[in-house]
């Protein structure tokens, strides 16, 4: 195992565990995208191309753009109930 991929597991390992124990939201969407781009480039190590554009396109850029846009509403709706 290269010093590389003992830093991407390491990266990967610390960003799972930190993503669900952030308390602001934006946060933890920003280290849960970045859990998807270390682990993309994981697959790409491993040689599992298809695996890792699948990763980077889903759980990467799909999934990052929509929690985000869901805290977005979330904020626009807090908002005007405590415009009320």
């Amino acid at each position: 195992m290269t010093a590389v991929e003992c830093i991407l597991l390491l990266l990967l390992l610390i960003t799972g565990v930190l993503a669900p124990l952030q308390k602001h939201p934006l946060i933890m969407v920003i280290t849960f995208t970045v859990f998807g781009l270390v682990m993309s480039v994981i697959w790409m190590l491993l040689r599992a191309p298809d695996l890792a554009i699948t990763e980077a396109a889903v759980g990467t850029g799909v999934t990052g753009v929509l929690f985000y846009l869901t805290l977005r509403r979330i904020r626009r709706m807090q908002g005007t109930e405590d415009e009320k």
